[in-house]
């Protein structure tokens, strides 16, 4: 491990990493082991792990696969209420300046393109209060229906939105409606020096690696977690709206669809989501793209952006 002394008075912007990319590529185990690496903490950036109990339908990092490093941003919000992009920013920000203050490594990592943003481009969505008239209207409408309307109102965020979810798409609505489209304003210069590590893998690796994850998370018991979540108080419909696994496991359990349409539905939207990963991403120029497997290459990149000699340092 290298203690970088990272709140020396002449560092004027903090070095921060992100881990970004689709999901299943292996982002949760690279930043523990730059962590182990760099003495650094990790911060999430996944708009579902926020939420206490969702733990195998988002893949959660469990305590043993975080192999003592401190993970935040996990576990911070009730899952009946919405959580907004500006509330995570908010904590983010607070979070990062503390790991600095430690003389830690902010590490950075998760598939939700707008919570990266939002911090590493110190960018923020406005806030707009809710619209219960307009939400009356918008719930009765079906999800195509929905996204049509948003298509309409905002074509860039429709492309990036999943467009499955209905509770995403009744929010986006309502801030374009409110703002005219869904700006996203840049209200200073970025805080910090960033190093963005994008993982990727072909598309026929990914889809083998969803396929087999899925299977793995309904052996440890995701449908009996859907379950206890409704037990608990978690609605039906609250859960659809937190989307992919959870949509199709409250589906299930309601019985109006198969076990088998489950998990061919979860497949095919978690695809469809991973595609839309890939449309946000793409957009920024700066990420640095590996795949998984090539943890010596990515090693070497975060050791010169952090201006350690790696060849020279001791195991």
């Amino acid at each position: 491990m290298v203690a970088l002394g990272l709140m020396k008075k002449n560092v004027k912007k903090p070095w921060i990493i992100a881990i970004l990319g689709k999901t299943a590529t292996g982002k949760s185990d690279l930043a523990v082991l730059l962590a182990k690496k760099w003495d650094g903490e990790v911060i999430s950036a996944d708009s579902r792990q926020i939420y206490r109990g969702l733990d195998l339908g988002t893949g959660k990092i469990t305590k043993r696969e975080m192999k003592g490093i401190p993970h935040h941003l996990l576990d911070i919000a009730d899952s009946k209420k919405q959580f907004s992009v500006s509330e995570y920013k908010n904590l983010a920000d607070k979070t990062i300046g503390e790991i600095i203050s430690r003389g830690k490594l902010p590490i950075i990592c998760g598939g939700t393109g707008l919570y990266i943003d939002a911090v590493l481009k110190n960018i923020v969505v406005p806030e707009v209060p809710p619209n219960k008239k307009l939400r009356k209207e918008l719930e009765k409408k079906t999800v195509p229906q929905l996204f049509v309307i948003l298509k309409k109102l905002d074509s860039r965020r429709a492309k990036e939105i999943d467009a499955n979810n209905p509770r995403r798409l009744i929010r986006a609505i309502e801030i374009a409606t409110a703002l005219g489209s869904i700006p996203l304003l840049e209200v200073s210069p970025p805080k910090f020096n960033v190093l963005k590590i994008g993982l990727d893998l072909k598309d026929d690796e990914l889809k083998q690696k969803v396929h087999l994850r899925l299977l793995s998370r309904i052996k440890k018991g995701m449908v009996a977690e859907a379950k206890n979540l409704h037990k608990n108080g978690l609605s039906w419909k609250r859960l659809e709206s937190l989307g992919l696994e959870y949509k199709y496991l409250s589906l299930y359990l309601q019985n109006k669809i198969t076990k088998n349409e489950m998990l061919l539905s979860i497949e095919r939207d978690t695809w469809q989501y991973a595609k839309r990963q890939a449309t946000w991403f793409k957009r920024d120029k700066k990420i640095k793209w590996f795949r998984p497997n090539e943890k010596v290459k990515i090693l070497k990149e975060v050791g010169r952006f952090l201006k350690i000699d790696l060849s020279k340092r001791k195991k």
